[in-house]
């Protein structure tokens, strides 16, 4: 069943066959010759679910507001037609005398709202195969108790390529292990961290590797990195490249929840800046055997992300001095600067601006930090921000680089800017020449 794991779910064939099965299941929704379906049941719930669509529309953007920019319209265009398809069901289901019939007209309504999901996860990319769709655990996942523990013997040197050599039984492939890390300066309340592990680290001697910490967007988890992140692949590919060679990468969890938005400074709304500065380094020294210099570290992220860290790359950049941007923010944000300043700062303009990034890189020099800036060609949202940060770096004396890469804000972007800027980020933590 392997192949039926792989099966791409972003393919244009597949995005074909979901649009065609859609098609044939509106147009048996809609064949149905009875008056009262026709001139009532048909009306209303197309109406009805236009009605609840917008009522969702303006909730989650005018009133609610638990995300930072805005839902793209197709979305609830999309969301819409699900629901013009689960109502449809009942009335088109009623008038079918047949249970043949009845069951055709239920399997049609599932075909359209299959069909809304896939053109949904198109946008996203979140889920690019049916294995990440249905969370199948990778061949290559151990329990943390499983992770070989210190070696005596370790593989030091900058660039570390240069002095490691691999012993011939090295595996070809990492591993994943997931494991709770202790908030004990933090009390955050945080969901279990994702944590790759190169084949090198499996090696006796084992080199001392660098740290990689990756966060998800908002609303995300630490697996989303795994899924449409395709952080094992790419980090597999990147071993098989550097004789097994890869950075320690764990996924940590920066929101708490899937739809917080805690900003990640501290506040309130949680201590998110001490979790991420001081509990998760701490952890990550005494749980594995990695190279504790600041200067082989580096921490990247997507969307809510990657504006996290850019915010610890600026207020902490004893700790984290390399870093990724994935589509951040201009600054942290809980839909405007108002809202945030009085919601996360209590009202405090000057406790806000102390640690907004733009604002630190306005005021500080940051001479030995570096860092990607990465944003999809069609991010409209975003892609004027980061173009913004860029400079700002680059002016304060970071070593910087920008890119875009076809694509919106979505996991096809993030995917491929992790795959495109690891080598570099590769030289900048000392593991590549």
């Amino acid at each position: 069943m392997n192949w039926l794991a792989s099966l791409s779910l972003l393919s244009d064939t597949t995005s074909a066959v979901a649009s065609v099965a859609g098609v044939l299941g509106a147009i048996w929704l809609l064949a149905c010759r009875k008056r009262w379906y026709l001139q009532r049941a048909l009306p209303a719930c197309l109406l009805g679910a236009a009605a609840v669509t917008l009522a969702l529309y303006l909730v989650v953007e005018k009133l609610w507001r638990p995300f930072p920019d805005p839902i793209e319209i197709p979305i609830y265009v999309w969301i819409g037609v699900a629901l013009a398809a689960l109502l449809l069901m009942v009335p088109r289901t009623l008038a079918a005398r047949r249970v043949l019939t009845r069951v055709v007209s239920v399997l049609a309504a599932l075909l359209m709202v299959v069909a809304a999901a896939a053109q949904i996860n198109m946008v996203f990319a979140s889920y690019p195969t049916v294995g990440s769709l249905f969370g199948l655990a990778d061949a290559n996942s151990v329990s943390l108790d499983q992770v070989p523990g210190p070696e005596a013997g370790v593989v030091t040197g900058s660039p570390l390529d240069t002095v490691w050599s691999p012993p011939p039984s090295l595996r070809t492939e990492g591993e994943l292990t997931s494991a709770t890390i202790e908030a004990t300066a933090s009390n955050f309340s945080a969901r279990p961290a994702q944590i790759y592990l190169p084949p090198a680290y499996f090696a006796d001697p084992r080199p001392l590797l660098p740290v990689l910490v990756l966060l998800a967007g908002q609303p995300g988890q630490p697996e989303d990195w795994l899924n449409g992140g395709k952080l094992a692949e790419t980090m597999n590919d990147f071993a098989r490249d550097h004789a097994g060679l890869a950075p320690v990468v764990v996924v940590a969890d920066a929101t708490g929840s899937t739809l917080a938005n805690p900003l990640c400074v501290d506040s309130p709304l949680g201590n998110v800046d001490t979790y991420l500065s001081r509990d998760v380094p701490t952890w990550i020294e005494s749980t594995f055997q990695v190279d504790p210099n600041p200067r082989s570290w580096a921490i990247g992220g997507l969307s809510y992300g990657g504006t996290c860290a850019i915010q610890m790359a600026t207020n902490h950049p004893d700790i984290y001095p390399t870093f990724l941007d994935l589509s951040g923010q201009i600054e942290p944000t809980l839909g405007d600067r108002s809202r945030t300043v009085n919601e996360a700062f209590g009202g405090d303009e000057s406790a806000f601006e102390a640690v907004n990034p733009m604002d630190l890189l306005e005021t500080k020099r940051f001479p030995d930090s570096g860092g990607a800036f990465v944003v999809g060609a069609d991010d409209d949202e975003y892609r004027a921000g980061q173009q913004a940060m860029y400079k700002a770096a680059e002016a304060a004396g970071m070593d910087v680089r920008y890119s875009e890469i076809p694509g919106g804000h979505s996991f096809a972007v993030w995917s491929e800017g992790l795959k495109q800027q690891l080598p570099w980020l590769m030289q900048r933590v000392g593991l590549i020449s």
